[in-house]
């Protein structure tokens, strides 16, 4: 799988996920097997750009490259500004944001909302590539299949922005509409696949092993993009590359693994965040790894009261030592055909 001048290990991706992919977070997936990883949205916005929330998004120190960075704006001299500033400071590879569903970003025109504004698009898409190619930076797009239902126009953008220089396009498999409700459609992005010479990556829906081979065989994809599903579970993407290579099972991972990779992740979160912040912000990691584990919930809701990090830190420590007594391994995800139909 290669992006440009970037040769990649493997074509297994972590979506870039506002609040999530982080640099600790991206780094952690990558020790488990993704490929690539791209930063949560970065603004267009030239005064929010030395904000705190901004420069912790913006931080790649120690992480592998190809160093991704996402932005989002409605304006294309302010995209194109974006940037050349955020590679200035490091970033190989510039992703174009016309997927996010939120609405404090679609009432601003930016994200998915863009799609209503094809020529809007098009001239940000042009303003990027501009920006970008004298400096040997490629430029790549995430969108959706359309604004809503009645409007699903993910295949002339993708044409349109292939013409433009973008050199790969993400395609999440539902409407801004849809946000994340309902099921993930997969017709829309075989359609964008079979339209472009450039690499399609299909995201939306790709939760197990079994999915992963169905969404690449059902668009024909050149890559993968996982995102909730790997919240709590990084695993998922050496899981994901086993079955693909051999069609059998990873074993669950150690209970001691996973320990220890919480254990280390919580470090490098609280080191970006700080004491205060990073307490808050870790509690919906550590839920996310223990939501299905026996005892989870009652363990999430006593260690959400928790103020310190040695606090954290130990309540983890305590709970994964408990856990081990009873089990070596985490339990088998259970997959359900049945319940993941194809559309």
């Amino acid at each position: 799988m290669r992006i440009g001048p970037h040769d990649l290990p493997n074509n297994l991706f972590v979506a870039p996920m506002a609040g999530v992919t982080d640099r600790p977070f991206r780094q952690l997936c990558r020790r488990f097997g993704a490929g690539y990883a791209v930063s949560e949205m970065v603004t267009s916005r030239k005064d929010l750009w030395h904000t705190l929330k901004t420069s912790r998004r913006a931080d790649h120190q120690g992480e592998l490259g190809p160093i991704a960075v996402q932005i989002a704006g409605t304006e294309p001299g302010m995209m194109a500004e974006a940037a050349a500033y955020n590679i200035d400071r490091g970033a190989q590879i510039i992703d174009i944001n016309m997927g996010c569903p939120a609405k404090k970003v679609c009432n601003k025109w930016a994200g998915s909302a863009l799609m209503q504004d094809e020529a809007l698009a098009l001239s940000i898409v042009e303003a990027v590539v501009a920006a970008c190619e004298p400096k040997g930076v490629p430029v790549t797009l995430k969108m959706r299949t359309g604004w809503c239902q009645s409007e699903k126009n993910a295949l002339t953008i993708a044409r349109a922005a292939e013409s433009a220089g973008v050199q790969m396009i993400t395609v999440h498999g539902r409407t801004r509409e849809q946000g994340y409700k309902g099921e993930a459609e997969y017709d829309t992005i075989a359609a964008v696949k079979a339209a472009l010479r450039i690499p399609v990556v299909a995201n939306g829906d790709i939760d197990s092993p079994e999915k992963a081979r169905q969404v690449l065989q059902a668009t024909g994809a050149d890559a993968l993009m996982i995102g909730r599903a790997a919240q709590g579970r990084p695993w998922i993407f050496r899981e994901v590359a086993h079955y693909l290579a051999t069609g059998t099972h990873l074993a669950p991972p150690l209970v001691a693994e996973v320990q220890r990779a919480l254990l280390e992740h919580l470090q490098d979160h609280y080191g970006l965040y700080g004491e205060y912040t990073g307490v808050r912000s870790a509690r919906k990691h550590i839920g996310w790894y223990v939501k299905d584990l026996p005892g989870g919930e009652v363990f999430r809701s006593g260690m959400n009261a928790l103020e310190t990090s040695e606090q954290q830190l130990d309540a983890v420590s305590a709970y994964f030592e408990e856990l081990s007594q009873q089990m070596d391994r985490l339990p088998a995800v259970q997959w359900h055909p049945a319940l993941e139909t194809m559309q």
